[in-house]
């Protein structure tokens, strides 16, 4: 329940007491004891929110009985307190009526006006706890974001470093042998550091950029190898506007490279979004039984935030066997 639905609900039902402690004696039962009405109306008011606001945040605590009973005679004597000073003080003064007979003592006052206010406390208090349960709800909705917030930013930065690596990597090997290739490879990974550093703290960034992710990608690791025509990449983008989270491809594509079998194979990448669906093919020959321990890294944090951003918007399959390993991705991009 949001807040100004309790709002509503609080007009609503001191409209409804309204009419039914004031308005219907009055006008149907034509009672003389309007005034009377009107004050026990009032003091059913104020009690009402000195227990809502005061004495329930503070008292009320279903695993401590007592402290339960001390806010319930906390909320009754201020109900009394009110409703005595203004019965049988006031009006006495003023209008010479009051409600009970003249000498009344307040011990017997006291303890019959409990049975009259504690239909108020217990309305009040009942309210105070849909407020509290909403106000419960509301933070664990932001410690939730927050948490997902620094949790999505924190898998980025892991991803990013890795990145980065393997592209200087690279190129460190192409200008120890001197090679023609060096100064494409420099151009590639300016453009890599362009897209990390303007996009990767995004929270979205546009299909065409994080594909231009691979492209840069693909390109800078074409240089290096013997039998480049082995990378097949496919694509039919129809929808390059659509948006997604930054680096959610890219790592599969650093995975594949990073220890993919490229001497004679090489790897299948296919990416097209039918109906504003992404799908996201890759399969790729894996080296001779090499397995590196941190060859998972990448692979289980786009797993996380997939399943953080996309939850059920997305299929995974990922095959895993000695000499292959596929990847087959679908996100629903729709309204993203």
């Amino acid at each position: 329940m949001k807040a100004n639905k309790l709002i509503y609900l609080h007009i609503f039902f001191w409209g409804i007491y309204a009419i039914g402690s004031v308005l219907i004696p009055y006008f149907v039962f034509n009672t003389e004891r309007i005034i009377l009405n009107i004050t026990f109306f009032l003091t059913s008011f104020i009690c009402f929110y000195v227990n809502y606001f005061l004495v329930a945040p503070n008292f009320f605590d279903a695993s401590k009985w007592y402290k339960s009973v001390i806010a319930f005679l906390l909320s009754a004597s201020c109900f009394v307190l009110v409703r005595y000073s203004v019965e049988e003080i006031l009006l006495p003064a003023t209008v010479g009526l009051r409600n009970y007979r003249e000498g009344t003592n307040f011990g017997f006052y006291f303890f019959d006006n409990i049975f009259y206010s504690s239909t108020t406390i217990f309305i009040s208090t009942t309210f105070w706890f849909f407020k509290y349960f909403v106000d419960v709800e509301k933070e664990k909705a932001e410690l939730i974001e927050a948490r997902k917030t620094a949790e999505l930013q924190a898998l980025k930065t892991q991803i990013n470093p890795h990145f980065i690596f393997n592209s200087l990597n690279n190129i460190y090997s192409l200008v120890y042998q001197k090679s023609d290739k060096a100064l494409p490879a420099l151009e590639e990974l300016s453009q890599l550091l362009r897209y990390s550093t303007k996009d990767l703290e995004k929270d979205v960034i546009t299909l065409d950029k994080e594909i231009g992710y691979i492209d840069s990608l693909t390109a800078l690791e074409k240089l290096r190898l013997k039998q480049p025509e082995l990378l097949t990449v496919e694509k039919n983008i129809n929808h390059p506007k659509l948006n997604i989270s930054p680096m959610i491809l890219v790592p599969f594509v650093e995975n594949a490279f990073k220890h993919g079998d490229f001497r004679e194979k090489g790897f299948d990448m296919k990416l097209s979004d039918d109906n504003q669906i992404l799908h996201f093919y890759l399969l790729n020959f894996k080296k001779d039984r090499m397995k590196d321990s941190t060859s998972g890294i990448g692979i289980d944090n786009v797993k996380k935030r997939l399943e953080i951003l996309y939850q059920k918007k997305y299929e995974l399959s990922i095959t895993d066997s000695e000499t292959e390993f596929v990847v087959d991705l679908k996100i629903d991009l729709r309204n993203e």
